[in-house]
Parts: structure tokens; C-alpha cells; sequence
């Protein structure tokens, strides 16, 4: 079994592929921590719990003992008690005190994970459900724990219950709480802007709160809601490592605290800032889901078990390891100024290439020649597409082709028909001048007749034309948070109802269309984060498509993303971001650690350009499976030196890629060695581009010296096979 209760003790250990997670219930009823780590064996543990310092912490309510709630490792922090670390709940009675005092009244263990209604989570695996309640005030909560046999992490996630029969308030309705031993920690975080997602930071842990959040009722560009509280010196490959990702897409924050008892807690969930949920009598409240990761072999052991969770328990099954399109997108080609002709062209331009699927972006539906009009409106602009959009899908099908479409459909613009119709349909308070992003508004998701309207619209899309592909679009933040479809007393369930929101028009509009592949996009990775990847395989990484750029994304992305939910484009050069220019094999190898594809105006290429697309495609094609499913080692970090390295080896360990990339030539190149990860030493593994056999033992201990082409941006690209 997976997780164990030990009644004498009363211990629960969870276990997972090579974890345990343990914690008791003491003799007031509290459930403490005790361990998270390496796997161990079911050893008592109560030799580990030390009650220091606190001289003046208060007792357990209506008790005279030294032991208070704040000297405890809770598995749930708790407000007005003595525990003055962050709460994972806040709530107020009917009366208007904060106070609640959970204790165990029981649990159950289930042999499957239960779904969270209206959100997505990961799924399978034995759970664990502890059940908690205050024995005044009738407010009660039921913690859940899911291990897993195929990946290194813990799924959390809490769900709060008013069995009182007056209303309580939810203040703070945070997901989890978990305590580490020590202060010796450093913090990692994915910070960035719009064209540079997910870089890496790292500051020193220290006393007080370390805290990272999003109040833009999405995930975010500036922090990805990920946290990893990593040994201090931990490196890619030595070091203990605790990652903590939520499966959320609003407002967040996550928070790490340094406390006088010598201990580091970790919380966090949906924001608090601008929350409250009304609990009416007898009902609940679920928040979102922790998955909580722990390597003893550095951040790439860390990374490694969140790709094999989210590929395994989270990515939609259907698409999660087959193929993915490889595709022409129209967009940087020709942004909206495009005619079926035009378009056409672009298609006999990539014909015998490889390239498979056909993606026409932004500006084919209402008055759209421009970002300040038409988004609302999914109807064919038949005047500016010549024969509306059947006519082109039919050609790119002639061409043996797939056709994707684009489409935006949280948004909405002021010069539209539904916005004329419908102008309560965008976000905002009456009467008060909104706020412009792109020229555009926000629809309120929270609304069910403004949901209907965006599913029965897109569907109809794509139920009256033969699409095989979606690129789902979402270019600014919420401001003007209000909504004419709740109270006053409710508004500030807003953020929280608009994630909703997203997830019934996904769910509906995604389920409805099997036969369909889509990819998330958000202006770039702005909402690139696990609640969104259940829905959509492969997310847009970023807009900046530059492959000097891209190395720092894709490397700080696959912290905790793996490579098969990336799309990865070759783009034009100069490019259209930085206006930097790269030879056109090194943006194919760098596009290729991910899914791949091109955006470009195809009708530009020379006969040596085509010949080096097919050549490209063929490779990636024979390399997609690894990319997909494979393991990923990062060998050079490239926000730290002049090079970037990544390996990708096969479960099995009998096939592998390496990729070298050096940022700047000098007259005097040093000479660089690169050594392999992954393998099995004992293996022996044909490298194709030495035509040599070499063992895995000295791929990984001596390596190998990529000879780089003279100048800038170049790459080496390694294939290693067990024969």
C-alpha cells in the first residue's frame, strides 16, 4: 500500500516512487509534521519532535501547557490560535471573530484521486483524506495527500466546509501548509515579462516571508506560480530540492517563512488580497492543487519528476504522447495583412518540406485589419477572405495538410457587433471609464450566459469547418475587476470565478471537439502553468522567438514544464523581436526542444532554405518521440555562461540528443567539453556525428569537445544510440 496508518502511534506514512511523507496526530488532536524526503522505512518518529524556544508563545486554547500551537509543525496553520506564522486559513464567523481551532475527527483512504469539481488536477493514485473540524463553531476542512509510483511528488489540495447552519466568510483559503526542518535554504523562482518568461532566481532563505504572487486574476508572466526551496549549494545535479508548483490560473501567491522555532514554512494558494467567499450553510469551498516535489539529486531530479507527473497525471491523455503538428503559422509572415491568395502561396511554398498543418492566426473573422476591432465577433470576413474559410481549409487539405485556426476568446473590442450588442458582456463597472490593453476588454468569464455565448460561437467554428488544430489566444490581464452578474456582497469572489470561468469554456469547448489539437497561448507564456497545460498539451512559450533569447526561456520553463508542452517556432530573421539575426540551423535545433515549428513568410524561401526545412523536419521527426517522453538533463545553463546544453535520453536509456550552443565566437575560442548525463555507464552508444562507440561511462566522465562553426549563435548537435 501506499499510504500506511499505524494506530499505535497514530502515524500515517505516504509513499510514493522513492518518497515519504509523514506526519501524527498528537494527543490534542493536532496533526504534525514530521518528514518529507528520500523514501525511509516506517520507523517511529517521534524522536524528532522538539518543542524550543517560545518562552512566551501562547498555550493550545482553554489549556495550561507549555505547548502552543506556535512551537508545532501543523499541517495546517491556523489564525488567532498563538501561531503566528502565515495561516493557511482565515475565516470569519457570524458573529465577526477570525477564529477557528481545527482538530482530526477522522479519515478515509480512497484507492483513486478524486476530481476536483470545476477544476482541473492531476488524476489516479491512492489519497489520503483527513478530515478536521472545529468543535464550536462548525466550520470544518478535509486535507487531501496523493502519492504516485511513477513520479517524486506529493498532490495537495484542501477542502473547506461550513456545516454550521449561519454563513461563515472565507478570508485566506490557501491550499496547504508544510514545514522543513532548518533555515539553511535558498529560494528559486521563475520570474519575467512579456518576451522573457520563466528566468530563474534565487535569493537566500532568511527569517520572515518569502513571497511570490500574481493579483492579475492570471498565472502571469511575472511569476510563474512555482517555488523551489532548495538546499543552499544545491546545484542541477547535487542537493536537496522541495518544489511546490500550483495547478491554478488566477490570482496566487505562494509563500516561504523563515520562524524563530528554526524552521521554513511553505503555503500559499489563491490570493487573499482582494478574496472573500461567502460559505453559505452546508456548503464548501475546494482550492486548487499543490503538487510538491522532492529530489536528492539537485534541480534536474526536481524537474524530472514534474515532467513525468504532468505528462503521466495531468496533460491531456488523448494528446499527451502523440505526434504533434508541425506546423506553418501565418502570423509573423504577414501579421493581419493576408488575402487567400497570399496565404495560398505560403502553403505551395512549404510543400515537400515536412511541415504537416497549416495555422491561420489573428485577423480572419468581423472587421479585424488591425488589434482595435472585431475580437467578439467569430464570424468568416468573407470580403477579406475570398471565399471564406472553407475555401482555404479545401486547399490546404489538397496539399495533404492539416488546418489550424486562431482565436481569442476571452476577449472582446469595443468596435464589434457583440460589444454594440452586448456592451455588459466586458468586464468593468458602469460608468467608469475602463482600462485598454491592446485596444482590447475582457469578457466576464464569470457570467453563464457570457460563457454560452463564447462556447456555442467557437464551436460552431469549428463544428461547420473541418479544423484539425486551435491556437488559443489571451493577450492582457484583468483590471476594472467587477462583474454585473454578483452582489455586492460577492464581488470579491471575482478572481477566483473567472478561473472558473476559463475552465467550464475550456472543458466545454475542448470536450466537444476530440478530433482537435489545442495549443495555449497567452501573448507569449503568460499563462503558462499546469491548470492550462490539463487542457491545452503545448503552450506558446513566449513571443520572443529569437534562439538566443529562447535558450533562457525554454531553460527556465523546463524547471518545472516538460519539453513536449513547449511550442517552439523557427522564425524569421532579423528577428522580429530583438532584430537579432542566427543562422537558420541553429533556430531549428533550439526550436527543436520542444514541439516544433516554423513562423515565417514561406514564399520568401530560396531552393536552399526549402532543402534545409525538409532536412530539419526529418530529423525532429525521428528525434519527436524522445522529445516528447524522454528525460531532460541541462548541462550548461545559459544565464550563467556563453553556453547552453541540454540532453534529452530515452526511458530506457538506449537512445539520446545532445545539444551544444555557443552564444559568442572569439578569435580565441576555448576549447569546451561538454559532458553527457543520463546514460547508463555500463551501456556502449554509437555517436553519429564521430562515428565512434563510446560507453556511457565515458560520454558522462570525460564527455566530449563540440567543434563549433566560426562566429556567433552556433550549435553542435549530438544523436547516441545503443546498437
Amino acid at each position: 500500500m501506499s499510504i500506511t496508518f499505524v494506530s499505535e502511534s497514530r502515524t500515517f506514512y505516504l509513499d510514493g516512487k522513492n518518497i515519504t511523507y509523514a506526519f501524527f496526530i498528537d494527543p490534542h488532536d493536532i496533526p504534525e509534521h514530521l518528514y518529507f524526503g528520500a523514501r525511509i522505512p516506517h520507523d517511529d518518529l517521534m524522536h524528532i519532535r522538539a518543542y524550543g524556544g517560545g518562552t512566551f508563545d501562547s498555550t493550545l486554547p482553554g489549556e495550561d501547557t507549555h505547548v502552543g500551537y506556535g512551537l508545532l509543525a501543523p499541517e495546517i496553520v491556523q489564525y488567532g490560535i498563538g501561531d503566528y506564522r502565515e495561516p493557511c486559513v482565515q475565516i470569519q464567523n457570524a458573529g465577526g471573530d477570525r477564529i477557528c481551532d481545527l482538530r482530526f475527527t477522522g479519515f478515509d483512504i480512497l484507492p483513486q484521486k478524486p476530481a476536483i469539481p470545476g477544476m482541473p488536477s492531476m488524476d489516479g493514485g491512492e489519497t489520503l483524506v483527513l478530515h478536521l473540524a472545529d468543535a464550536l463553531n462548525g466550520f470544518a476542512a478535509d486535507l487531501y495527500y496523493t502519492v504516485y509510483d511513477d513520479a517524486d511528488v506529493i498532490a495537495r489540495r484542501i477542502v473547506y466546509r461550513n456545516e454550521a447552519s449561519v454563513p461563515v466568510a472565507l478570508r485566506r483559503a490557501y491550499s496547504f501548509t508544510l514545514s522543513l526542518p532548518g533555515q539553511d535554504y535558498e529560494i528559486l523562482t521563475l520570474y519575467g515579462a512579456w518576451a522573457k518568461e520563466r528566468h530563474m532566481e534565487r535569493i537566500p532563505m532568511h527569517h520572515g516571508v518569502v513571497s511570490i504572487d500574481s493579483k492579475r486574476c492570471s498565472s502571469s508572466a511575472s511569476l510563474n506560480p512555482f517555488m523551489g526551496v532548495l538546499s543552499t549549494g544545491a546545484t542541477e545535479t547535487t542537493g536537496e530540492v522541495f518544489g511546490f508548483s500550483l495547478v491554478y490560473s488566477s490570482s496566487y501567491t505562494l509563500k516561504a517563512e523563515g520562524y524563530h522555532t528554526g524552521e521554513t514554512t511553505v503555503t500559499g494558494g489563491i490570493h487573499d488580497f482582494d478574496f472573500t467567499w461567502q460559505l453559505g450553510a452546508g456548503e464548501s469551498f475546494a482550492t486548487p492543487e499543490i503538487v510538491i516535489a522532492y529530489s536528492s539529486e539537485g534541480i534536474g531530479g526536481m524537474s524530472r519528476a514534474y515532467h513525468d507527473a504532468y505528462r503521466n497525471h495531468l496533460i491531456n491523455k488523448r494528446y499527451v504522447n502523440t505526434n504533434r503538428p508541425l506546423l506553418i503559422n501565418n502570423w509573423e509572415g504577414t501579421y493581419f495583412n493576408f488575402s487567400y491568395e497570399k496565404l495560398a502561396a505560403i502553403v505551395d511554398a512549404v510543400e515537400g518540406t515536412g511541415i504537416d498543418t497549416f495555422v491561420l492566426d489573428d485577423g480572419w473573422f468581423g472587421k479585424r485589419d488591425n488589434d482595435r476591432s472585431g475580437l467578439g465577433d467569430w464570424i468568416v470576413n468573407e470580403n477579406k477572405l475570398d471565399g471564406g474559410l472553407r475555401r482555404l481549409i479545401d486547399y490546404v487539405h489538397s496539399k495533404g495538410m492539416k488546418f489550424g485556426l486562431w482565436f481569442e476568446p476571452e476577449m472582446i473590442s469595443e468596435d464589434s457587433d457583440l460589444y454594440r450588442a452586448h456592451p455588459d458582456y466586458a468586464i468593468g463597472v458602469p460608468g467608469r471609464p475602463r482600462c485598454y490593453c491592446r485596444h482590447q476588454y475582457m469578457l466576464d468569464l464569470t457570467r453563464a450566459e457570457v460563457r454560452d455565448y463564447i462556447v456555442n460561437a467557437v464551436n460552431t467554428i469549428l463544428h461547420e469547418n473541418p479544423i484539425e488544430y486551435v491556437k488559443w489566444d489571451y493577450n492582457r490581464n484583468v483590471t476594472d475587476n467587477f462583474s454585473l452578474g454578483l452582489p455586492a456582497e460577492r464581488q470579491m469572489e471575482f478572481a477566483h470565478r473567472y478561473a472558473l470561468g476559463l475552465y467550464d469554456i475550456c472543458e466545454r469547448i475542448v470536450e466537444a471537439n476530440p478530433q482537435i489539437f489545442f495549443e495555449g497561448c497567452s501573448g507569449g507564456g503568460a499563462r503558462f502553468d499546469p491548470a492550462m497545460l490539463h487542457y491545452f498539451p503545448q503552450i506558446w512559450t513566449s513571443d520572443d522567438s529569437d534562439a538566443e533569447e529562447r535558450t533562457m526561456i525554454q531553460y527556465g520553463t523546463s524547471i518545472v514544464y516538460p519539453l513536449s508542452s513547449m511550442a517552439c517556432h523557427v522564425s524569421i530573421c532579423p528577428n522580429h523581436q530583438t532584430g537579432r539575426t542566427t543562422p537558420f540551423a541553429t533556430r531549428a535545433d533550439i526550436a527543436h526542444l520542444g514541439a516544433t515549428g516554423y513562423e515565417l513568410d514561406t514564399t520568401t524561401f530560396t531552393d536552399e532554405d526549402r532543402a534545409a526545412a525538409a532536412k530539419q523536419t526529418e530529423e525532429y521527426r525521428a528525434c519527436q518521440n524522445l522529445i516528447l517522453q524522454g528525460d531532460l538533463y541541462r548541462i550548461d545553463n545559459p544565464m550563467e555562461s556563453n553556453f547552453f546544453s541540454e540532453a534529452v535520453v530515452s526511458k530506457d536509456k538506449n537512445t539520446a540528443i545532445l545539444l551544444c550552443y555557443r552564444r559568442m565566437g572569439s578569435v580565441n575560442n576555448d576549447v569546451k567539453r561538454v559532458r553527457m548525463a543520463g546514460l547508463d555507464p555500463a551501456k556502449r552508444y554509437y555517436v553519429r556525428e564521430l562515428d565512434k562507440e563510446l560507453s556511457g561511462a565515458v560520454l558522462m566522465q570525460i564527455g566530449l569537445v563540440p567543434r563549433f562553426a566560426r562566429g556567433d549563435f552556433m550549435t553542435v548537435k549530438y544523436h547516441m544510440e545503443v546498437r
